[in-house]
């Protein structure tokens, strides 16, 4: 059975919808309009885009140009991670689009090769769609992780330092913060695996079965994509801590503060 199709017509009826949060809005002064409509704004033109883009994409599946878009969503993701660490783009760029880039990479391959079994692993239906939904789904966590972690070791810079001159070694300074930035990391994933399937139905298992597959094949690919999720947002969150320690500390083991935005450097 095919996914019944939404008229152009249907779909601005459905914008219809947002008279709700805007009357309530209204009545409350609660001071949603503006950024509201310019949310579904720039969703609206965006997906219309990427849409037109991706049809193209799927239909060209040329293996340089998909592994081109893969990255180009890497590097994005960066951006918006990075600006959520609030830390200087200039200073951990590179070694938090190396870390994205592993972690993003080496799951798509493990899922293609091994789990689905492709013929054409860089296949620009696998290769970019579960890109998108590892990046988009891991990346809240990272920016929560990620800014925890340098955060806390700027808040405690005294008790870091007193660590250090009791004779710890710089792994074993950083250890205990990064345990806790990758608790926090998962936590908002772990939560929504523990309730999926009684309290909500995930975005993907829907959109396959609105497709027109059975439940019991988008069940399968739902686990898949959620035990990937947890994969990559561990594997990028530990892989930036340790890529970002060389340019965000100095040779004695001290935090640089001019890394963050705000700071200047010296």
């Amino acid at each position: 059975m095919e996914t019944v199709n939404i008229s152009i017509f249907s779909l601005v009826l459905t914008f219809l919808l947002l008279a709700v949060p805007v009357l309530l809005s209204l009545i409350f002064n609660i001071g949603l309009i503006k950024p509201l409509f310019n949310s579904v704004a720039r969703m609206s033109i965006q997906l219309i885009l990427i849409g037109i883009f991706l049809k193209y994409l799927f239909l060209w599946n040329n293996t340089l140009v998909n592994l081109l878009w893969l990255s180009v969503m890497i590097l994005v993701a960066v951006f918006s991670a990075v600006r959520g660490f609030s830390m200087r783009i200039s200073k951990v760029l590179v070694p938090v689009f190396v870390s994205f880039s592993i972690a993003t990479f080496i799951v798509i391959l493990y899922l293609n090769v091994v789990v689905i079994r492709l013929d054409y692993v860089f296949d620009a239906r696998y290769l970019v769609i579960l890109g998108g939904m590892l990046l988009g789904n891991s990346l809240r966590g990272n920016i929560v992780g990620i800014a925890a972690f340098y955060k806390n070791i700027k808040k405690d810079s005294k008790k870091f330092l007193y660590i250090l001159s009791l004779g710890a070694s710089h792994y074993e300074a950083l250890l205990p913060y990064l345990r806790e930035s990758v608790q926090l990391a998962l936590k908002p994933t772990l939560a929504s695996m523990a309730t999926m399937g009684i309290v909500a139905l995930p975005g993907m298992m829907t959109g396959v079965i609105l497709g027109g597959t059975s439940p019991e094949v988008a069940i399968k690919y739902q686990i898949m994509i959620m035990i990937a999720i947890v994969t990559s947002t561990t594997a990028s969150v530990v892989l930036t801590i340790l890529m970002t320690m060389h340019v965000c500390f100095t040779k004695y083991g001290t935090l640089k503060t001019e890394i963050f935005v705000g700071n200047s450097s010296p």
